[in-house]
């Protein structure tokens, strides 16, 4: 189990660190839907490893970081779907 939840934590952070530096080099725009569900995922795989790892803090960052996401993906989706149905 220690060596999954280190390989989940791992995965984590390497997606936050690849969507960061793909906005950062305008490979990717900071307000798509990709991007969101990258940081989304991101911050879930390590909010998951910290909890684990007892480490509080970082739970508590990548909780917000991820309720910051689901609020955007929920908003790009509906400005989708009102898109596709207008």
């Amino acid at each position: 189990m220690d060596f999954l939840l280190t390989v989940v934590g791992w995965l984590g952070a390497a997606l936050l660190l690849a969507g960061y530096g793909l906005v950062s080099s305008s490979r990717m725009s900071g307000d798509g839907l990709t991007y969101q569900i990258i940081n989304l995922i991101g911050s879930v795989s390590l909010m998951i490893n910290s909890a684990y790892s007892s480490a509080w803090p970082s739970v508590g960052l990548n909780l917000v970081w991820a309720a910051i996401g689901i609020v955007a993906v929920v908003k790009l989706v509906r400005l989708r779907t009102r898109a596709v149905a207008g």
